[in-house]
């Protein structure tokens, strides 16, 4: 037996009036009006999981128009609902926008992508321009858009004025439906623009969703929550269910019983076991669901095994780009991940791109929202910051990691590698100049500013300086924080034979009032002032080499210490 799958169509009428397979998640509109206190609702999740095809059947149910479209949902479940749910039907004008796509390298292509899709959506409703709805000021800025001339202030308050419109000409407050709003933020921030996206998408979404008189509902889909002091900074309506609330957590993906069904309506129910291994085991809200895009694609061949078709076809450009940011420093979680264990972080939903680079946080709630990790909440103290433990979904994901992934750390450790090779080689030279060049860059590549400017600094320094250090073992025991002559020294390594160089390490961070300078000068003093290299001596290193290594965020400085020659 065979049915009919949908591959790629994610327009819902299309889909339903083809007689396609279709999951029937019109639950979704029943879950957002039973919120009748919430305006706006962002749902974020990862790609090819339903989204567009959910805003799609929204349009179709809230929409009106001439024509009659109750065949398409009479047999869903918003149908069998009751009365108060259909009360909804065909009601409402809808503006749907999507920036799917709309990932330029520049800003000025960006801008023109912009215009391009609000042109194209005042166009659908170029009806307005005969309806005698709009004054003559409103008629021609609306002609503005339509042709590409309008000012930059006629696209910010597009969706206000667009709803505006619609209110006045139909008598019924408009339904928003933007797909999609943060693809262009991840080029922006990918290409060095995102401040001036963020700029525009505040103020467009501020003026649209804020208070707008006109508006009925707004949802809004993308991969990612983006900050409300990024672009919802004057925001405080919108109501955001991450795939981590339990909220419309089934509305989204397909859950067991969905893909038993599948199965058997196509005569392959004994394929269940394989199908949960490849492509199940994501968690969102309290459910584990399966990977809608993968099944459906398995589905759609009838001798076919499991095959990694999702994760071909997702976009990683931004998880790339981090990945092999943060590749030295990923290496033992990753070895973790891919033993079949987990790593327990604390996620956050909230930071803005821009903090990408600064907070490890943020990396790893990218990885889960853009689909690569399951996130299980683990219960703690009530006043503790609620955590959760990451790991591999699925036999497909596991695949990425031990492919795509392990290659782009693998390529970016081996160019790490090679300046490890050269940082070790000077430090044990006691060379200061490209001991300070090779550590700054790798300061500049690993360290995070979200790391350094904790309380704690120092100790975050000298924990990122340990972790270069390690390679140096079993040839050189690398401690910290170890008595020597009249003090401790924060790193002190020690040849495992008589006769090889040993080092003194004494670390510094620039704080309020004292600049990088004064705080290499003052390394320099200590060192010099508790003779660290008593330790060195007595153990037979030679040469007795002692460094002061300043910090100040990820700007190094470094310089060699003079280091008398015991009788």
């Amino acid at each position: 037996m065979s049915i009919q799958v949908p591959i790629g169509i994610d327009d819902f009428r299309r889909l339903r009036e083809l007689g396609l397979e279709y999951v029937d998640k019109s639950h979704l509109i029943q879950e957002l009006l039973d919120r009748p206190g919430t305006e706006v609702v962002l749902l974020p999740r990862p790609r090819r999981f339903g989204k567009t095809l959910n805003l799609s059947m929204l349009r179709c149910f809230f929409e009106r128009r001439a024509q009659d479209l109750s065949p398409l949902f009479r047999d869903l479940r918003i149908w069998q609902a009751g009365e108060q749910y259909r009360a909804h039907f065909q009601r409402y004008p809808v503006l749907h926008l999507t920036f799917k796509g709309v990932k330029a390298e520049s800003f000025d292509a960006f801008w023109e992508g912009v215009q391009d899709r609000i042109a194209r959506l005042f166009d659908e409703h170029r009806d307005l321009l005969g309806s005698g709805a709009l004054s003559e000021r409103e008629a021609r800025r609306y002609r503005e858009v339509l042709d590409g001339t309008a000012g930059r202030i006629a696209y910010e308050t597009a969706l206000l004025d667009l709803s505006s419109y619609l209110h006045r000409s139909h008598g019924e407050r408009v339904v928003i439906l933007l797909d999609e709003y943060d693809e262009p933020l991840h080029a922006g921030y990918l290409h060095g623009y995102a401040a001036q996206v963020i700029g525009f998408f505040r103020a467009f979404l501020t003026e649209g969703l804020k208070g707008n008189p006109h508006l009925f509902k707004a949802v809004l889909t993308g991969v990612l929550r983006v900050a409300r002091e990024s672009i919802f900074s004057g925001l405080n309506n919108v109501a955001v269910y991450s795939l981590l609330a339990p909220e419309f957590d089934t509305c989204f993906g397909f859950t067991e019983p969905e893909v038993e069904s599948l199965l058997t309506r196509s005569g392959r129910l004994e394929r269940l076991p394989s199908l949960r291994a490849w492509y199940n085991g994501y968690l969102f809200g309290n459910t584990v669901v399966y990977n809608p895009w993968s099944v459906l694609n398995f589905l759609s061949r009838e001798d076919g095994a499991p095959q990694p078709y999702w994760v071909n076809t997702s976009s990683n450009d931004l998880v790339r780009e981090q990945l092999e940011r943060r590749a030295l420093a990923l290496e033992p979680a990753f070895a973790a991940l891919l033993d079949g264990g987990s790593v327990e972080r604390v996620l956050d939903e909230s930071v803005p791109l821009g903090e990408l680079d600064r907070s490890d946080e943020v990396l790893w709630s990218l990885l889960v929202f853009t689909g690569y990790l399951r996130a299980e909440k683990r219960s703690r103290g009530p006043m503790e910051q609620p955590s959760h433990l990451l790991s591999i979904p699925n036999r497909e994901v596991r695949g990425v990691y031990t492919t795509t992934f392990r290659r782009w750390l693998g390529e970016r450790l081996e160019r790490q590698n090679g300046g490890l090779d050269r940082l070790l080689g000077a430090l044990l030279a006691g060379d200061a100049a490209r001991f300070e060049a090779q550590l700054q860059a790798f300061a500049t590549d690993v360290l995070s500013y979200h790391d350094t400017g904790r309380p704690d600094p120092e100790q975050v320094i000298q924990g990122f300086v340990l972790g270069l250090l390690a390679a140096l073992e079993p040839d050189y025991q690398v401690r910290s924080n170890r008595e020597s002559g009249r003090g401790r020294p924060d790193v002190i390594i020690r040849p495992a034979q008589p006769g090889r160089p040993g080092v003194v390490l004494e670390l510094k961070v620039a704080r309020t009032g004292r600049t990088l300078e004064q705080a290499l000068d003052e390394g320099i003093e200590q060192i010099r002032r508790n003779d660290y290299t008593a330790e060195l001596r007595a153990a037979g290193a030679s040469p007795v080499l002692a460094l002061a290594v300043a910090f100040d965020g990820k700007v190094v400085r470094a310089a060699s210490v003079p280091v008398a020659v015991s009788p």
